[in-house]
């Protein structure tokens, strides 16, 4: 069969970076970003992530193709950040938001197993 291994759309080859910067030469305080081996999932999340921010005026995301696992993000600021300090203001947000939510998640589920007297493990 033709179809590429699986573990290809997750494993980064050795050698090959997961994040790839160009700033773009025609509109300033601007680039573009490419993540290797994400898809949509990543991608919306950042760019709603990087709209939160007062001083991005664009950000948007594309998968070139359904079949390649990379993910393309494109950044504008107002010049007050750089696009990437902008970028990894908006990575280091978006961890500490998820932490925060699987925090409440465990504690979820450790309030409903003591109240049901379930013993899940």
């Amino acid at each position: 069969m033709n179809q590429p291994d699986r573990y290809s759309r997750f494993v980064l080859p050795e050698g090959t970076p997961k994040v790839v910067y160009k700033p773009d030469t025609k509109l300033e305080n601007a680039g573009t970003f490419g993540i290797m081996q994400e898809d949509h999932t990543l991608g919306n999340l950042i760019r709603m992530q990087l709209h939160s921010d007062k001083h991005n005026v664009f950000a948007g995301y594309r998968v070139p193709h359904p079949l390649e696992t990379r993910l393309v993000i494109k950044l504008q600021t107002t010049g007050a950040k750089n696009p990437m300090t902008s970028m990894t203001h908006a990575l280091e947000d978006l961890r500490s938001e998820l932490n925060t939510l699987q925090t409440q998640l465990d504690q979820a589920f450790l309030e409903a197993r003591t109240d049901t007297g379930n013993t899940w493990s």
